[in-house]
C-alpha cells in the first residue's frame, strides 16, 4: 500500500503566502511522477504542477507565482505558493505515478487534499 499525507494547507489573504508539503510512503519502489492538483467547489480538479524526470509543468494560472520541488530521497513534494489570490482557494490534492515492484505496472496514488482558502 502507498499513503500520502499532505500538509501545510489554511487559510491566508489575499498576496499572502503557503507551503504544501506531501509525504510518501509505504511500499513505493520507484516514482515517475509528483505532483499536485487543485478542486475548487463546483469545478474539474485541476493540474497545478508537477515534477517529471526532474522537469516541471505548470499551470498557466500559476506560473511565476508557485514552485513545485521534490526529496527524492525523502518521497516528498513540496508547492511553494506565493502571491495568493482568491481563486487560489480549493482544496489541494498532492499525487503521485509510482511502482509497488520492480517490474510491475506504473499506478496513480492520491492523497486526502488539504484546503487551502484564500482571503480578499
Amino acid at each position: 500500500q502507498v499513503q500520502l499525507v499532505e500538509s501545510g494547507g489554511g487559510l491566508v489573504q489575499a498576496g499572502g503566502s503557503l507551503r504544501l508539503s506531501c509525504a510518501a510512503s509505504g511500499s513505493i519502489f520507484s516514482i515517475n511522477v509528483m505532483g499536485w492538483y487543485r478542486q475548487a467547489p463546483g469545478k474539474q480538479r485541476e493540474l497545478v504542477a508537477r515534477i517529471i524526470s526532474g522537469s516541471t509543468n505548470y499551470a498557466d494560472s500559476v506560473k511565476d507565482r508557485f514552485t513545485i520541488s521534490r526529496d527524492g530521497a525523502k518521497n516528498m513534494v513540496y508547492l511553494q505558493m506565493n502571491s495568493l489570490k482568491p481563486e487560489d482557494t480549493a482544496v489541494y490534492y498532492c499525487y503521485i505515478i509510482a511502482k509497488t515492484r520492480f517490474g510491475g505496472p506504473w499506478s496513480d496514488y492520491w492523497g486526502q487534499g488539504t484546503q487551502v482558502t484564500v482571503s480578499s
